[in-house]
């Protein structure tokens, strides 16, 4: 018979010399209900729950038990943050959150990790390598852990509940969840201080500090922090749009933009600024929003130090600096650093107008350009300058502002001028390349400004 039996085991202490009977017979407990809860643990379940146990001799009923095993605690606590763990192995993995070491490298692209296992899963990026295998679709996955996730499609399992709200979850994410009321935050970041719910959330903020975009796309080289947006920006190529309205059959290449374009029919805004009241449709926007209140702008650029409230603004910032221009015009072939500024133009081509205003009938290419034209009707000016006090309509006031400080963000990189917005910079661009796009549907004169041609037509009239 096997010395150790199946040892009901509750507590063992350490550096004693026990005699299982003895063990056997101290060590029962019950439940409420008065079910017995004492754990049959073989050398198996020790081991599973990342415990040593240490004996003398195969042939002797005492042992020197070595580690203390105390079945539902958390003997191991983090000295920086209070986080307890039931195995010392795991105590040593969250240290390395604290102090980011990352001993694991990888030898193709040089990328670390605290752990073997996460190095493992991502050199199958590399080598394209998928082991795991669904029964029933084929479908392959780089690790078990996603197979067993997507095999949860299929079966429609939610085995995770929140106790508090009740709902159900296919992964482990019940732990981020709970997080959401606690509001928990453990992962920091060293450089700013912000701080996440999950440790992929900081990865992906730590890339606007490094600039780092490791996803590129295959189709056009372009490079992205995260592989969603990279899935995203895949789809602009293929031109796949999965997510249709049924009310106006507007497609989306993403469920969240559907989501909150369909608040746009019902009107619905239910993330509310506290400081404010504004309403937006969506918790991002609130977010975004609220910074204008603090003044937060989180997103710097690396070359100049200017700050921003978005990424997407530091990322069309940034081809300031580079000169890039993605999108064209199939008309008339210029070129633009937004997708944004490209339609806008476009409509230059089919003289589109479609925000009217309802006191006037005047027309716009934009809502923001009627927004701003309503405020002329209101007599409305909300944004003043706390240096000299004028009240303006619109963004205006940051131009403004640069008067009393001097700035001149926009520099020609042919003759180095400097420019206080980026349309004086575009104007003064015209005159190195002798571009004139503004022409005399009368006359055909053309002009650099749209200024001049609105002078030059009155001699028309």
């Amino acid at each position: 018979m096997d010395p150790l039996g199946s040892l009901n085991i509750m507590m063992l202490t350490s550096q004693r010399r026990v005699c299982p009977d003895s063990i056997i017979s101290r060590n029962t407990s019950r439940d409420p209900q008065g079910r017995n809860l004492s754990a049959a643990l073989t050398v198996e379940n020790i081991a599973n729950l990342h415990q040593n146990l240490k004996y003398t001799s195969e042939h002797t009923q005492e042992r020197n038990l070595t580690t203390v095993l105390i079945v539902g605690r958390k003997p191991y606590s983090c000295d920086q943050c209070g986080k307890s763990f039931a195995a010392s192995v795991s105590l040593t993995l969250h240290q390395r959150t604290h102090t980011g070491e990352k001993p694991y490298s990888c030898g193709q692209c040089g990328k670390s990790f605290t752990t073997s296992g996460s190095l493992t899963r991502h050199q199958r990026r590399h080598t394209g390598e998928k082991p795991y295998s669904c029964g029933q679709c084929g479908k392959s996955f780089t690790t078990s852990g996603y197979l067993t996730l997507h095999q949860r499609t299929h079966t429609g399992e939610k085995p995770y509940s929140c106790g508090q709200c009740g709902k159900s979850f296919t992964t482990s994410d019940l732990t981020v969840h709970q997080r959401t009321h606690t509001g928990e935050k453990p992962y920091s970041c060293d450089q700013c201080g912000k701080s996440f719910i999950t440790s992929s959330h900081l990865t992906r903020h730590q890339r606007v500090h490094t600039g780092e975009k490791p996803f590129h796309c295959s189709d056009c080289g372009k490079r992205f922090s995260t592989s969603q947006i990279l899935k995203m920006h895949q789809k602009t190529h293929t031109g796949e749009k999965s997510y249709s309205c049924d009310q106006c059959g507007k497609s989306f290449t993403q469920s969240s933009s559907l989501i909150s374009h369909c608040k746009l029919h019902t009107g619905e805004k239910p993330f509310i600024c506290d400081q404010c009241g504004k309403r937006f449709i969506n918790s991002s926007n609130l977010t975004v929003h609220k910074r204008k209140h603090t003044g937060d702008k989180p997103f710097s650029c690396n070359q100049c130090g200017k700050s921003f409230i978005t990424s997407s603004y530091l990322t069309i910032h940034q081809r300031r600096h580079t000169g890039e221009k993605l999108h064209h015009c199939s008309d008339c072939g210029k070129s633009f650093s937004t997708s944004h500024t490209l339609k806008m133009h476009q409509k230059s081509h089919t003289g589109e107008k479609s925000y009217s205003c309802d006191q006037c009938g005047k027309s716009f290419t934009q809502s923001s350009s009627l927004k701003s034209h309503h405020k002329l009707h209101t007599g409305e000016k909300p944004f003043s300058c706390d240096q000299c006090g004028k009240r303006f309509m619109s963004g205006s006031l940051t131009v403004h502002q640069r008067t009393h400080t001097g700035e001149k963000p926009y520099s020609c990189d042919q003759c180095g001028k400097s420019f206080t917005t980026s349309s004086y910079l575009t104007i003064h661009q015209r005159r190195h390349t002798g571009e004139k796009p503004y022409s005399c549907v009368q006359c055909g004169k053309r002009y650099s400004d749209k200024s001049y041609l609105i002078k030059h037509q009155k001699i028309h009239t």
